[in-house]
């Protein structure tokens, strides 16, 4: 029994340690929360794309493989004429245009419409791509997109920073045809058991506004666990070489 009453203490020391520290670095983001209320943080959606296109890539160099695994089988949901219409949620600059096959349609869609200068970029380096429109919109609120409309849907690194995981995957379903497939690859919350665990919820706050929204503590396996899809591949992973803090992931994909 003292083992574990031991055991149970240290888990409580960590615990009540890492709502400390977290206490504090939420304490030093005390000018950023200002910022944000007078409005003055909407400077930096100006500057993140800047920051978000050139991280991607040494991102897209690191996960090379598991995004070409990821997105191996997109052809298979082709129509019988052989045409795709693929929509990504939050392309950013347009990091997964060249894992997508030879051929496809693809919709753009980003809340942030300053991203669409460095979104060019990548379409110009992507020509084996017909590209369709950039909406600038949520993926909670995808009103412009009709019902049923498309084949693949696609998100990566996104879910981590919506306001409601739940209410995209909504609007995931409502425009994927009946036997389409949502692709997804995100960064989750790690093992309580882990100090990556620890990390992430005491500089979440911080985190919070560098990444422009970005919380690292979600456990968004369960979001799609819950989201009605018929079907869902499912993969947690550790990504290699990539920050601790979002060094967990989940990737897959799952049918309507």
């Amino acid at each position: 029994m003292l083992p574990a009453r031991r055991c149970l203490s240290q888990k409580k020391m960590k615990s009540c340690l890492m709502k400390l520290c977290r206490l504090l670095c939420f304490l030093l983001t005390l000018p950023l929360h200002v910022m944000k209320f007078t409005g003055l943080y909407a400077m930096y959606k100006r500057v993140f794309p800047l920051l978000a296109y050139n991280i991607t890539f040494s991102y897209n160099d690191k996960m090379h493989e598991t995004k070409r695994d990821l997105f191996r089988n997109v052809g298979k949901f082709a129509n019988t004429d052989g045409s795709l219409r693929l929509l990504e949620i939050g392309c950013g600059s347009g990091a997964n245009f060249k894992f997508y096959p030879h051929g496809c349609t693809v919709i753009c869609t980003d809340s942030n419409p300053h991203f669409e200068k460095y979104l060019q970029m990548n379409m110009d380096a992507n020509k084996h791509l017909t590209y369709d429109t950039f909406i600038v919109t949520s993926g909670e609120d995808m009103d412009e997109v009709k019902d049923e409309s498309l084949d693949v849907v696609v998100c990566t690194l996104v879910l981590c920073s919506v306001s409601n995981v739940q209410r995209v995957l909504q609007e995931v379903r409502r425009i994927l045809k009946t036997g389409g497939a949502f692709y997804f690859l995100e960064h989750v919350v790690s093992d309580p058991s882990t100090w990556t665990h620890f990390f992430q919820h005491v500089f979440e706050p911080l985190w919070y506004y560098l990444g422009d929204g970005c919380m690292v503590t979600r456990a968004t396996w369960k979001d799609l666990e819950a989201a009605g899809f018929s079907e869902l591949h499912l993969r947690h992973i550790q990504a290699p070489e990539v920050t601790l803090m979002i060094r967990p992931h989940i990737m897959g994909y799952s049918i309507k």
